[in-house]
Parts: structure tokens; C-alpha cells; sequence
């Protein structure tokens, strides 16, 4: 039985200290990578105006409605794809700075700008998932074509298939040995468990799969937990305080930071200063940091770990 499976529940806490990783920098010699994710769901959640049989409950506010079209919901939805997408993305193209992409299948079928925008910028796009729900609960056969239908929308629109995969949530028992099944991926960013990348070994004698986690803290989701960011000086401090914490870890060994971001949440006028003040303090690092997309940072990170790839998943 492949690997990806048999361990699936062997859960190892133990941190990776690789002794190849003294020293080591990324491309450019940097010793801490950050990776930008916005995040392309408008037109992919839950909605009894789209057919589905319930609405999501999270937006500015929390409340489900249930029972009929929630036209509250829809329309905040709608002012990410409006009007936040274009402040969030005009950022990161004055600067020439690269941006990943966390798209959703179908909201890419309704938004097509944004595979133009990341062909003209040289933007990644990473597949999110046909809608955005977790697969977690999903069938074998479900899974495999929400990831199949994706990947076929991506290449379509942006003329090439995605490299990467982030579910919504978690990802099922199924989700990795699918991605290898489907064919192109070279990492998937389910993991929030380290500062670092690691690699999996499939077995089957190509080379091994890239996990690159994620971050929930330092993203501008917490906008809308209670307690959690409320001004938007909120999100470039908490956001700046994790960078100036790896700064120095990053002197002796390599490490990578992923910055969360909504076309809905942070791009709102009273929120978009956080997001502003967070590339300045970026800008003033300079060569200490490397801003990458996370195709990019995956390579790099294949290219000098692959002989010793870590099995399991």
C-alpha cells in the first residue's frame, strides 16, 4: 500500500533538524522567503442562488440564512471581485512583486480578468478547489473531479495548469495521492505545521511532492474573528512581528512566511492600510528577505532537499 496512506495517521512531532539546512539560503541569498497568497473565492461559496443547498454564514457578519437566496452574502462576495481585487493587485504590480494566487474553479470562470492579470504580471495561479468548500467530507470520485476540473479551468483561462493545490480547510485521506494521479503538481500548501517546507516520497520514482504550509495567524481572515484584527495597523503589526521574529532564526537556517489576503477582507478602504504598511516594512528589509511565489519557493526547496526526501504524508 503506498505510503501516502499507510502513514497517513502516523503523526510525527519531532522538528526537522536537517543538518543541510545550516546556512543554507534561498535564490538571491536571502535567509527568509515570504510568500503572498491572495485568495480568488467570489463566485465559488455556497449560495441557494447558485443552486446549492445552503449559503455560507461567514462575511462581514456571521449569520446563515437558510431557506432562500442570501442577497447580503452574495453581495459582499461581490465587492471582493468589484472593487478589492484591483486595489489589492494594483499594489504588488507598482512594486513588481510576485503574488500567488489561490484560486477557486469556478471563481475564475467568473472573474477571467484575473487569469489576464496573472499572465501580465507573472502572477501564479494555484488551484483552490471548483468551489470553495473542503473536501474533507467529499467521495473519492467527487474529489477527483473538483481537482480535474480545476486544473482543466486554470490551464484554459491562463494558458498553463497549475503547479500548487490549497484546499479549503482540510484536505481528505484522498487529496495528495489525487493530485499525483492528476499529474503537474509539484506541491500542495495543506500544512500549517512548521516554518519550513518539507517533501514527501510517493515511491513511484518521480520526484518527490512539496508541502508548503500555510498560515492562518498571519492573515487577514482574522478580520473577521472577534477579538482578533480590528484596525488595520492591526494586520501589518501582528503580520510585521512574525517577520522580525524569523529575521534572526533566519541568520543560521532558512525559513518562509506565508502572508494571507481576500479580495473582500483587506481589500476594503478601511482595511487596505494594513496591507500598505506591511510591503513598506518589506521594502525597508532589504536583501534580508525575498518576497517568491510559492511555485517558486517549492522548486527551490526541491532542488536542494530532493536526495533526501521525508516519507509520509
Amino acid at each position: 500500500m503506498n505510503p501516502i496512506d499507510t502513514l497517513a495517521n502516523a503523526r510525527r512531532f519531532e522538528p526537522r533538524d536537517d543538518p543541510r539546512l545550516s546556512g543554507r539560503r534561498w535564490p538571491g541569498g536571502a535567509g527568509l522567503a515570504l510568500s503572498f497568497v491572495l485568495n480568488i473565492e467570489e463566485g465559488a461559496e455556497l449560495s441557494i442562488a447558485d443552486g446549492d443547498a445552503s449559503n455560507e454564514a461567514v462575511h462581514e457578519i456571521t449569520h446563515r440564512l437558510d431557506g432562500g437566496p442570501d442577497f447580503c452574502l452574495g453581495t459582499h462576495f461581490e465587492y471582493g471581485a468589484r472593487a478589492g481585487y484591483r486595489r489589492i493587485v494594483q499594489r504588488f504590480a507598482e512594486r513588481g512583486l510576485p503574488l500567488t494566487l489561490n484560486v477557486c474553479g469556478r471563481a475564475l470562470e467568473r472573474t477571467p480578468w484575473v487569469a489576464d492579470d496573472a499572465r501580465r504580471h507573472g502572477f501564479e495561479l494555484c488551484g483552490h478547489g471548483w468551489r470553495w468548500e473542503s473536501p474533507a467530507g467529499m467521495d473519492e470520485a467527487s474529489e477527483r473531479e473538483s481537482i480535474a476540473r480545476t486544473v482543466a479551468t486554470i490551464s484554459r483561462l491562463a494558458g498553463r495548469a497549475p503547479a500548487g493545490w490549497h484546499c479549503k480547510g482540510s484536505r481528505s485521506p484522498n487529496t495528495r495521492r489525487l493530485l499525483r494521479e492528476q499529474g503537474g503538481f509539484a506541491y500542495d500548501s495543506d500544512d500549517y505545521g512548521d516554518d519550513l517546507p518539507h517533501l514527501l516520497d510517493f515511491g513511484d520514482g518521480r520526484p518527490p511532492h512539496v508541502v508548503l504550509p500555510y498560515g492562518f495567524d498571519t492573515n487577514d481572515m482574522r478580520f473577521f474573528d472577534r477579538g482578533g484584527f480590528v484596525r488595520a495597523a492591526d494586520f501589518s503589526g501582528y503580520a510585521g512581528d512574525a517577520i522580525a521574529a524569523l529575521l534572526p532564526e533566519s541568520r543560521r537556517v532558512p525559513r518562509m512566511l506565508t502572508i494571507g489576503l481576500h479580495t473582500r477582507i483587506i481589500g476594503r478602504p478601511g482595511r487596505i492600510a494594513g496591507l500598505d504598511g506591511l510591503l513598506q516594512q518589506v521594502a525597508g528589509l532589504g536583501d534580508a528577505v525575498c518576497v517568491m511565489t510559492r511555485e517558486a519557493i517549492a522548486r527551490a526547496w526541491l532542488a536542494a532537499m530532493s536526495p533526501a526526501p521525508r516519507s509520509g504524508a
